[in-house]
């Protein structure tokens, strides 16, 4: 009996003196996410609250394109000390796997949840002076012109993507996908007349409509939001009945990190969330915090991927 407590004893230790090591040089931060956009301003912002709970710095490390594959592999290749770091969306959790035919990673068994991070509404979005000023309009424009209409998505699989073709399926409507590489080349698009839409959130969306030439005629989310009180929801403006698009976002590791390590690393991501700072960060944004711990965001998974199998089945997506 002593000689198996001596055994568990000295597998304990390793584990416990890698969380009290933590961190031992800079901290990266891998996204799959384009320098500039919401996400992307989002990680910088927390890197640099977290250098101040941790003395070392949090670099953050863009690894766009692949529909978030590259930046996938590379965490998930890395060593499980909390040294590399993972930020990831619902799509590359939750709707990759259901939409493609060979996904690289299990998002479950490949990577260990940490922390959730914050969550965030789409808004559809069109071309400031273009032909249509609100969703019904939009609509009738679509069943006019089938097949005429485009709609913009930064990859296939994204919240986009996936709302988008649930927007078009919802309304009898016939639309061209059109995916970009980078996220605000698709507002360049709408703004030059070249995409006639988008669902997206407000920050991807800021600098054109800060610039005059893109707007945001609805949100797709249950109520009306506190940052855009005078927009209206999806469904007040005459759109599908409980249209909602959201992305929520995590911080995750390469899978075989130590529980006490993850406890601590998710336990300075909590407290940096709760300052002021990163809570006014957020908000300006246009996004709010998301608390959840491992367990929390392992279920989440679990049941959107079977909610997210089944929406693709009935709308049709197609990863192609």
């Amino acid at each position: 009996m002593i000689t198996g407590w001596l055994i568990l004893l000295a597998a304990l230790v390793p584990l416990s003196a890698m969380a009290q090591g933590f961190p031992s040089r800079a901290v990266k931060l891998v996204t799959p996410y384009s320098t500039g956009i919401g996400p992307d301003l989002y990680a910088r912002a927390l890197g640099e609250l977290l250098l101040k709970e941790w003395g070392q710095p949090v670099v953050v490390e863009a690894k766009p394109g692949g529909n978030g594959f590259i930046a996938v592999e590379q965490v998930k290749k890395a060593a499980p000390d909390g040294q590399e770091l993972l930020v990831l969306a619902n799509s590359h959790l939750t709707i990759n796997p259901v939409l493609f035919k060979n996904v690289p990673y299990d998002p479950i068994a490949d990577l260990t949840p940490i922390a959730g991070l914050y969550r965030a509404y789409f808004f559809v979005a069109v071309k400031s002076d273009g032909p249509y000023n609100s969703v019904k309009e939009l609509i009738a424009g679509a069943k006019a012109n089938p097949g005429k209409l485009t709609y913009g998505t930064p990859y296939v699989g994204s919240p986009s993507h996936l709302g988008s073709a649930i927007f078009e399926h919802e309304t009898g409507t016939k639309m061209v996908h059109v995916p970009f590489k980078e996220s605000l080349q698709i507002f360049t698009s709408i703004a030059n007349g070249d995409v006639t839409w988008a669902v997206a959130t407000a920050s991807s969306t800021a600098p054109m409509v800060k610039a005059g030439r893109v707007k945001l005629i609805a949100v797709a989310a249950p109520r009306r939001l506190a940052s855009h009180p005078e927009i209206p929801t999806v469904e007040e403006a005459g759109g599908p009945k409980h249209f909602e698009v959201e992305a929520w976002l995590v911080l995750l590791g390469p899978r075989g990190m130590a529980p006490e390590l993850v406890r601590r690393i998710g336990a300075d991501v909590q407290k940096v969330l709760a300052t002021p700072e990163m809570k006014k960060r957020t908000e300006a944004l246009g996004f709010e915090t998301y608390e959840a711990g491992p367990a929390e965001i392992t279920a989440k998974i679990r049941a959107e991927l079977k909610t997210n199998a089944e929406v693709v089945k009935r709308v049709g997506a197609s990863a192609d």
